[in-house]
């Protein structure tokens, strides 16, 4: 992997950087968000005609640039880093791709120039809380029912509705749900789950239903809606093209967490809506499952501007004069802590979201692995950068109005919308097969880790026995040379007794007996009396 970028990427990148420091700065942001559209739409105009900014993924053939996904994920990094409200991930992202992916030829040409233009922006519309799982960012890919850790893979779950060998149980009191608590239908809804019914009548395909959370809902001219059709037997995902000016079509606004990121409710009454593919009728959310890499590179991209920018300006804040002979607080060695701490996860998460905008679309397990790593660790990063801008910003940083507040917003929306982050990161080592179930490659990594594993074991084994062979030739040692200090010891204590008894024997020999003293007493009386 060549780990740089080439000189067409830089430019993306450093000609929007250059115009959104001149029209994204946070008053204009501000401004923006709270638009009736939810974005600046001259800015967005203007974007999408100096610069192809919607149609930098979109193929040459429809009017597109066709640079792909790390060029698009390069621009969310500038739009991230600015905050900037618009209809660049529903539109480029979402929409535009599955289109190409499901539409007819027909249906490309139509929707495709005019949504690479910025003439027409576009929305996706699923179930609430669905968004995730329809991409196999939190679910499995293409099943619809989320992971997460609620049950260990193979393991059924309680009230699955499931018999024991896996199969559905019509007998059971919750038998209208399957795995992971999704009702039949998956995530899309069916029968009285709710979610968007589509049934086909005289005239065409009708949709009866609503979706909460859709990212630029209430303003996107081409709404691409997720609808559930068939009965059990035959339940599938269908993807349809709904006109904004619909009848029975309602859109409302709502007030989200982030208003940098415009949501609203999509309410359809017997919408007529047209198929978005051939009369084939395939499932869709394989597609959808396949569009999860691409879409997570280029949040995970947004969610490392969103960061940086945050780190940034947080720097700036701290470093600043702080007058009166003071010095600023950023000359401290705690507030430097946490900053190299925020700098080395932003970078962090720059090298994960690239490396998973550079793989998207090539090999699919290690593509969905990187991109929902990728997310995750943005997601972190871009909450612990806002967390510390909000801290180190003092008293200011807890008023609303502070820019701090607009990345501290964008972090935990997202990680609402596209979270959260323990279940990107399960579902991205299930997609590794760190510990998937079932048989086959994942089987093979199982019995791979279990070798390395023994072997790392055997290696601590045999490396205990090393060292137990060294402790016990030590303590040998140590008793044989406490037996030779015994012995030393003991052959000196036996050498002073001999030379004691030597000494003794010469003593008793160099002293006179008392015979002899008797006798030299005698002698001396004998010479007095001769005297």
């Amino acid at each position: 992997m060549d780990a740089g970028f080439t000189a067409e990427q830089n430019a993306i990148r450093r000609t929007l950087r250059h115009v959104l420091d001149r029209h994204g700065g946070p008053d204009e942001v501000r401004a923006a968000a709270r638009s009736p559209q939810g974005y600046d739409t001259g800015l967005w105009a203007a974007l999408a005609r100096d610069h192809g900014l919607p149609g930098l993924a979109v193929p040459v053939a429809y009017g597109g640039a066709g640079r792909g996904t790390l060029a698009l994920a390069l621009a969310g990094e500038e739009t991230g880093r600015a905050l900037l409200p618009s209809p660049l991930v529903p539109t480029a992202c979402l929409v535009a791709p599955l289109v190409l992916a499901l539409g007819t030829e027909a249906q490309r040409a139509g929707v495709l120039p005019r949504l690479a233009s910025g003439e027409l922006t576009g929305a996706l519309a699923v179930p609430p809380g669905t968004l995730p799982v329809a991409l196999g960012l939190t679910g499995a890919a293409g099943s619809g029912e989320p992971t997460g850790g609620e049950y260990r893979p193979g393991e059924l779950p309680a009230g699955s509705g499931r018999s024991d060998d896996g199969r559905f149980d019509s007998g059971r009191a919750d038998s209208g749900r399957v795995d992971g608590g999704w009702p039949v239908g998956g995530w899309s809804g069916g029968g009285r789950a709710g979610g968007i019914q589509a049934h086909r009548a005289a005239d065409g395909w009708r949709l009866y239903g609503e979706a909460a959370q859709v990212l630029g809902g209430h303003s996107a001219g081409l709404l691409l809606v997720a609808a559930h059709a068939g009965g059990f037997t035959r339940s599938r995902t269908l993807l349809f093209l709904v006109a904004d000016d619909a009848a029975g079509l309602l859109r409302v606004r709502h007030s989200a967490l982030d208003e940098t990121r415009a949501v609203a409710r999509v309410e359809l009454r017997d919408v007529r809506a047209e198929l978005l593919g051939g009369p084939d009728e395939s499932d869709a959310r394989p597609a959808l499952a396949a569009l999860g890499p691409p879409v997570a590179a280029v949040l995970a991209m947004e969610a490392v501007g969103a960061a940086d920018g945050a780190l940034t300006r947080t720097v700036e804040q701290v470093t600043s004069g702080a007058g009166a002979g003071r010095r600023p607080c950023g000359s401290r060695q705690a507030v430097r802590t946490r900053l190299a701490e925020a700098y080395l996860r932003v970078r962090t998460a720059r090298a994960a979201a690239s490396y998973a905008a550079w793989v998207a679309g090539t090999d699919e397990a290690e593509s969905r692995a990187a991109a929902g790593t990728a997310l995750a660790v943005g997601l972190e990063a871009l909450r612990f950068a806002a967390g510390e801008a909000v801290r180190l910003h003092g008293e200011a940083g807890s008023t609303r109005e502070q820019t701090a507040h607009l990345s501290f917003r964008r972090a935990a929306g997202d990680d609402l919308l596209f979270g959260p982050v323990h279940r990107l990161r399960h579902q991205a080592a299930e997609a590794a097969a760190l510990y998937a179930a079932g048989t086959g490659e994942a089987a093979n990594v199982r019995e791979g880790d279990v070798a390395r594993r023994d072997a790392r074991e055997g290696g601590v084994v045999r490396r205990d026995a090393r060292e137990g062979d060294v402790a016990r030739r030590d303590a040998r040692e140590e008793a044989a040379a406490r037996t030779d200090a015994e012995n030393g010891e003991t052959a000196r204590t036996d050498e002073e007794e001999e030379a004691a008894a030597r000494r003794d024997a010469e003593k008793g020999e160099a002293a006179p007996t008392g015979a002899e003293k008797g006798d030299a007493v005698r002698t001396g009386a004998g010479k007095a009396a001769g005297v």
